[in-house]
Formats: C-alpha cells, structure tokens, sequence
C-alpha cells in the first residue's frame, strides 16, 4: 500500500463566488481558514462586488478580485482576469493543490499548465452545486460549462470533490466516474460563532428591539429566490394566522422574488405577520436566529435540492432551534429520525401552515427538542472536522 504523505501543502483555492454578495461562500472562507489552523499554506483568490471581506486567519493569503456582481457576466469577467493572473500566482506561492469551482475551471487549468510543467501541481474540481437555474439562455450556457467542467476535470484533473455522498453519486452516474475517486467536504458550522451560549445580553435583547415581543417566530435566513418553497410558506401564513394572529414569519436575507413576495403580502395583507429584513453579515446572523422560535427550510423535492447540504440547516441546529422542513434527503441525513426536524411531506401551504401549528402548540417543547440537534451539529458538522475530510482526501491525490 502506498505511503501517505502528511507533511503540511501548499493550496491555492480559486473561487468565483463574490464572497460578499452571497452568504453560502462563507463556507469557502471557512475551510481555507481551517487548513491554515492545520498547518497548511494556504492563498484564496475569489472576487468581492463591494467590501473586502476580513480574513481572520493571518495565515491565510487573500487576493480579492474587483468585479461588481452581474450574473454570468461576473464569471466571464473574473474567467478573463484569472487567465492571466493565474501564472503569476503559481510562481509566486508554489502550490501543491490548485482547488477550482466549475465557473473557472477549465481557464484555470489552462493557464496553469505552463507553470505546472516545471513543477507538479494537482488540481481538483470542487462541486458545491449541480446547475441550479437551468432554463432559457443563462441556464442553459450555465448547465453545458458545468458539463464541459465535470468531462475536463475527469479526463484531466488530479481530482474532484463534491459537497455530500448523494451529489458524489449523481456526478459519478452521469458522468461515468469511478465513486473511489471523487472526496466529500461537506457543509459546515462554526460552533463558537452559532452557540447559544455565547450570546450577549444585548444579543438576546434582539426581539425587543425588532418590537417582536411575545410573538411566535417563524424564521429564514439566505436567499430569496424560485423554487424554495418562500412563496408558500407565505402563503401559509394566511391559513395559520386566522387562528393565531401571534405567529411571524421572519424572512433575512435578498433575491430576485423579493418584489413578488413583498406584493404577495400586500395581496394578502399579512403585512402585521410577515416580516422583512436586510441580509446582515455572518456574524450577525446568530443573534438573529437566537430570536426565533423555529427554523424553516421548505425545499421542494427536487434533484438539485436532494443532494444538497444546506448551510442554514447546520447554523439552526447549531442554536438550539427546531427546524421545520421537507423530508427530502438533503434533510435527512442530516436530522435523522430525531426530535429537533418537523417534517412535512411537501411544501405546499396547508402542510407547511400544519407544521407550524404543531411547533406552536409544542413550544413549551422547542427548546428541549432543539439541544439535540446542537449536539448532531458539534459530532458531524464543524468546520474543523470538514476540513480535516478536505485534508485526508488531498493526502489520498500525493
């Protein structure tokens, strides 16, 4: 058997997502930050829209991208500027591991290959998502280079990572690859940051503050857009709120359907039980959760959603909070048969209005309920113990 190699590596990770417009490329930040907690040498090159996001690790070598946030535009443009920029980096840091997402891939791979003739460097696809949007011209441009990534990562890269066991077997179905080959690095949770038991004083005073006082919250923090279940679960609220005019339904966060939801809302004047709020940074987040009464994660079933692992699900249960949600697999294999889940079959508005009912007749129960999932959270899903199955996997590609 061969010998691994565990000395430290030098990584240089490439994303494409603005690490300031959406909220799951914290998950990146995490990892590469863990890396370096582990001894690596580690350069992250991403794009930001606006701010320059901080990197708390000093170990951590950031280079940040100027590119303000169009969609698909934005990758082209990055594309472009990687081509170009990627040999001076690879020169510059010596890296072992070139970690690239779909979006930049094949540039990637191209351009660094003069600079890895000299010196052996192993690149890896990473996959945190298959096409998600994939009607009319930007899906369709979108679904053919996630393709044409996956065909030349395949035939060309040293190796390839996805973000759960069920996407690693969809990928390996559609694409002929062998399972063996391809690492898990799930989603993750810091569990310093989401713990409910470091929370200030003021932290807690939150719900005071938001004249909240005595309501039930229904809380979603992340993106707004199609095909997430927001729609109905507003539309549930009309149906719940007949019989308790206490219940909230908290939306954090931005997206596309913002504006057919806010009108949704008008239509149905719920406009005393449906609340709005701005997206706030990650570490603001917490406190935000802390306020609710029950998580909500509505996902339809569908493929692209099965094989997920969603951030928000881990940052709920890492808060002590019950989780309303569909019994899809993204669900649960996560939450399990266990007590902190309410499932529902569907997410349509009667189920989801259902749902809440019971967690509203059982709040006295929420809070017992809800320890357990903290302690899923705390065995399976720190950033720490994702990183440390990122590292045994690149040890496997030496």
């Amino acid at each position: 058997m061969e010998e691994i190699n565990f000395k430290a590596k030098s990584i240089l990770w490439i994303s494409s997502t603005p690490v300031d417009v959406f909220l799951h490329s914290s998950a990146t930040l995490a990892v590469v930050n863990e890396l370096a907690n582990l001894h690596h040498k580690v350069s992250f090159l991403s794009v930001r829209s606006k701010r320059t996001p901080s990197i708390q690790n000093d170990q951590v070598h950031a280079f940040f991208v100027p590119l303000k946030f169009v969609p698909l535009v934005s990758s082209i443009m990055f594309a472009i500027v990687l081509f170009f920029l990627l040999p001076i980096l690879l020169i510059a840091s010596k890296p072992d591991y070139v970690v690239l997402d779909p979006s930049v891939s094949i540039v990637g791979f191209l351009s660094g290959q003069f600079v890895s003739s000299f010196k052996k460097i192993r690149f890896i696809l990473d996959i945190r998502s298959t096409p998600v949007e994939t009607t009319g011209l930007r899906g369709l441009a979108t679904k053919f280079l996630f393709r044409l990534s996956v065909i030349t990562a395949k035939k060309q890269f040293d190796g390839m990572t996805t973000i759960t066991n069920l996407m690693r077997k969809e990928i390996c179905h559609s694409f002929n690859i062998e399972s063996n080959s391809i690492g898990v690095w799930t989603s993750g949770v810091s569990e310093s940051l989401f713990n409910p038991s470091n929370l200030t004083f003021k932290d807690r005073e939150l719900k005071t503050k938001l004249g909240l006082t005595g309501k039930f919250v229904v809380f979603y923090h992340g993106v707004f857009s199609a095909n997430r279940g927001l729609i109905e679960t507003i539309k549930s609220m009309k149906i719940i709120c007949k019989k308790h005019p206490d219940i909230i339904f908290f939306l954090l966060g931005a997206g596309p359907i913002i504006g057919i939801q806010k009108a949704l809302v008008q239509e149905e004047n719920l406009q005393e039980n449906v609340v709005f709020h701005n997206p706030v940074s990650n570490v603001e987040v917490p406190k935000f959760i802390a306020m609710c009464d029950v998580g909500i994660i509505p996902l339809p079933d569908h493929p692209y959603w099965n094989a997920q692992n969603p951030i928000k699900l881990l940052e709920y249960l890492a808060m002590e909070k019950v989780v309303i949600l569909t019994n899809i697999p993204a669900h649960e294999v996560v939450v399990g048969n266990t007590k902190c889940g309410i499932y529902i079959s569907s997410n349509s508005p009667t189920e989801i209005s259902t749902a809440i009912e019971f967690a509203y007749v059982n709040r006295v129960n929420l809070e017992s309920w809800g320890k357990i999932g903290r302690e899923i959270v705390c065995d399976k899903y720190t950033w720490r113990k994702v990183a440390a199955d990122f590292q045994d996997y690149m040890y496997q590609l030496a």
